[in-house]
């Protein structure tokens, strides 16, 4: 007594050799395929010797279906790289560089120091005698 909701097992077997079958041509010959069934089965039907019309028919719609998820896998994955390609771009354009206090310490040169210090005035303290000689 047959159950109905299990598989057949001739079913089980024909997707197998259906499988099978297509991966043994699509090894050899994958590059002449495409995406559209009836180019997919007149190219079927000149590289290999298939009698049954219905067995050809579910090869070349494997082969077909196995070609557009292929493609569209690799379109999805180019779509991601390039997103991610993007991020990084964004990431790397929008990050300034902050500098902590003990860079821009390290950055300062001693003459600019200097400078600043000539300006303020406390490196020369003024003596009686220079004022005297600013004014005449």
């Amino acid at each position: 007594m047959e159950y109905r909701y299990k598989i057949p097992q001739s079913r089980i077997g024909r997707v197998d050799r259906i499988k099978r079958l297509s991966y043994e041509v699509l090894d050899q010959h994958k590059s002449k395929f495409g995406h559209n069934f009836s180019d997919n089965k007149k190219l079927l039907d000149e590289l290999t010797i298939i009698r049954s019309k219905g067995l050809k028919n579910e090869i070349a719609g494997y082969i077909t279906k196995f070609i557009k998820t292929e493609i569209r896998n690799q379109e999805i994955k180019d779509a991601q790289a390039e997103a991610m390609a993007e991020e990084i771009a964004e990431e790397t354009v929008a990050e300034p560089q902050v500098e902590t206090p003990q860079e821009a310490q390290t950055e300062q040169t001693p003459q600019e120091s200097e400078e600043a210090v000539i300006e303020v005035g406390v490196d020369e303290p003024e003596t009686p005698e220079s004022s005297e000689e600013k004014t005449e």
